[in-house]
This record gives structure tokens, sequence and C-alpha cells, in this order.
């Protein structure tokens, strides 16, 4: 078997497929269905079928990984992404299509759960934040290189989903040599007295709940940014084609700072590094709704956005893995999962109601509004001393 290293290098590309997964179908399916003649609406619905897998998903994940470990939780999940992904070229029926998006969602979410409470259980308390960078890292490498899959198009309609497959197929190989572990449990006995799941997800929520928030931002930010924003974009003036090279920008600059964020959350406190990023961001925002119809400072907005809140999730999974002890690690990755669902389904609802109520008010403010409430939220919870459980 290999050793802990390998198994992180393993774990991690298994979290860069699974972004380039989920970076390919949202543009590539967009796409497909509006050559087909589906309409905007309908095709937004449909693509809100990851995320419902995710939800469906959530409540009942937390005890086969108890009683399996973790490798056949990741085993799972990856086969059923690649063979949802196999499926899509054999059947073009709307209904269809949407049942294998529910799929995937439901394996990406095994994969990401897995994963996740698998390196925060593993990651020592004061390199956690460094650790799970990486994880935010490879997951955003992924997802920006997803988008690229649409140019096979050209070649053949097929290909893009043949070619995710057989990448997610060999990663899962790789899983193959992976030596199976376990939930550790045995070290908070009262954490261990609360029997059932939906016990431990109320435990889990009371205490941190403040983390949660975290990966509830990140999820409206995406998901307006790039579904809600295109539609603004082009009611200002801008161009469709500098629209699709603006909104990139926001995951590509979120790159670049994944590690130090993660490092110097490490050193400064988790919270404090989240009120410095969100507050930050708010201010980025303010500027850019200033200045929204310049090109120039678009892409700043983007770029400097990304690069302090694409963070969010994984500063969140670190700050949840910090204040809960191991027991209930579990139940908090789930929850972040969630929390990150339920940001991306209601943030393009949101935004859309802000363009309709205010078509002559900047789309930024309802990105600072609800970055303020966050930020409000947080700053109420006082500074505790985090649960400090080492591998």
């Amino acid at each position: 078997m290999v050793s802990s290293k390998v198994r992180f290098g393993i774990l991690i590309s298994f979290v860069t497929i699974s972004g380039f997964s989920q970076g390919m179908l949202l543009p590539l399916l967009a796409i497909i269905l509006e050559q087909n003649g589906v309409s905007s609406s309908v095709n937004g619905l449909h693509a809100t079928g990851l995320y419902i897998g995710v939800l469906l998903a959530s409540p009942f994940m937390e005890r086969p990984l108890q009683k399996l470990g973790y490798k056949p939780i990741i085993l799972i999940g990856g086969f059923l992404v690649i063979a949802s992904l196999a499926f899509f070229p054999i059947w073009q029926a709307l209904w269809f299509w949407f049942i294998l998006r529910l799929l995937v969602g439901i394996g990406d979410h095994m994969l990401h759960f897995a994963t996740q409470t698998w390196i925060t259980s593993t990651a020592a308390p004061e390199r956690r934040g460094r650790v799970i960078a990486y994880y935010g890292l490879f997951f955003s490498l992924g997802f920006s290189l997803g988008p690229t899959m649409t140019r096979l198009l050209h070649v053949h309609q097929s290909l893009p989903f043949i070619v995710a497959a057989v990448l997610c197929f060999i990663i899962w190989l790789l899983m193959l040599f992976v030596r199976n572990e376990f939930v550790s449990t045995n070290d908070d006995l009262e954490t261990v007295e609360v029997k059932s799941s939906i016990g431990r997800f109320v435990k889990t929520g009371k205490i941190a709940w403040v983390a949660f928030l975290a990966p509830f931002a990140y999820g409206i930010l995406e998901s307006t940014l790039h579904g809600i924003f295109p539609v603004y974009g082009l009611r200002i003036g801008h161009d469709v084609n500098l629209i699709s090279l603006v909104i990139p920008f926001f995951s590509l600059a979120s790159l670049v700072t994944q590690i130090p964020l993660g490092i110097a959350s490490d050193k400064i406190g988790r919270r404090r590094m989240l009120m410095i990023v969100i507050t930050s961001g708010i201010i980025i925002f303010l500027i850019g709704a200033q200045l929204e119809e310049s090109v120039v400072w678009l892409f700043i907005t983007f770029a400097s956005a990304g690069m302090l809140l694409g963070s969010l999730y994984s500063l969140g999974v670190s700050y949840m893995a910090d204040l809960l002890p191991r027991a209930l690690l579990p139940a908090g990755n789930i929850m972040c999962g969630i929390a990150f669902s339920i940001g991306s389904i209601t943030g393009p609802y949101i935004g859309g109601i802000f363009i309709e109520l205010f078509p002559t008010t900047s789309f930024f403010y309802v990105i600072v509004f609800l970055l303020l409430l966050v930020v409000i939220a947080i700053s109420t919870k006082k500074e505790t001393q985090a649960v400090m459980h080492r591998a």
C-alpha cells in the first residue's frame, strides 16, 4: 500500500478531476441544450440538477462512511461519476440528462465528503490551513480547466464526455492501491454519546455554524458570477466574448492566493482571516460597482475578488475542523457541502430578482449586501479556543 504522502496526492487528484468534471458539465450542457433550442429558463433549471443531487445525498452520507470507511465511499462516488459521464452521449433526452446530472452531483458529493473528511481528520492543526488550501487550489484548478473541453464539440459532441470519463477512470484505478481507513470516534466521549445522525447534525450546527457561512457565501458568489452576471453584463453593454473572458478570472485568480491565505490563517486564526478577506471583498465590489462600465476595471474587480474570496470554501472547512472534535468532522463536512449547495441554488435566484426589481442599480450591490450580512454574522461569534485534535 502507498504512503500517506502518496495517498494525499491521489486524494488531491480525485478532487482535481471532480472539479474538472463539474467545470466541464455546466457550460458544455448549457451550450448543447441552447443549440438544441431549449429555453434559457429550462436550461438554467436543468443546471440545478448537480446541486440538487448534492442535497439529496447529504443526509445519507455519514453512516455509510462510519461503517465502510473512506475508500469504499470514494470508489462508489467515483464510479457514479464515471458511469454518468459515459452515459451522456448515449441518449439526448432532457429528463435523462437531468437524472445523469443528479447522479454526477451525488457521486461528486461522495468524493468530496470522503476526501475532505479524510484530509481534515489527518491534518495537523498547525498545518491545517495549508493542507486544506491545497484541496481548494486543485479543485479550483480542475474547475477552471473544465470549460476548455467545450472546444472538443467541434470534433464530436461525445468526445468531451468520453475524455472526462477516461480521466476519472485513471484516477479511480489509483485509488485501489490506497489502504482503507475509518473515521476515529474514540477521542471525544461526549460527542460519541450522540448516537443519531440528526443529533450529530444539530450539535455540529450549534458548535460550528459560523464556519458554514463561508462555504455558503462562496456558493452564492460562484453561482451568481457565472450564472447571473453574464445577463447583467450584456444589459449594460458589454460584449458576450468579453464576458466569457472576464468570468474565469475569479477562479483563476484564486489559484494564486489559496496557499498563502491558508498559511496565513494558520498563523493569525481562521475567524480573523475570514473577516479580513470578506471585508476586503466588499470594498472591491463597491469600487467595481462604480466602474463596471470600464473593461479594465471589470477584469480588476473579478481578479481581485477571486484572490480574496476564492478561498472562502477552504477557509470555512479549515475553520470548521478547528471548532469540531474529530467525531463530528463527518457531519461538519456534510454541512459544508450543504451550505455551499444552498448558496449555489439561492444565489442566482436572488441575483435574478435583484436585476428585475432594480434594473438601473449595479448588480455588484447585491453581492456587497450578502457579503455584509455574512461578515456581520461572523463578527458576532466570539473568539473561542478551537478544538485541537491531532491525527
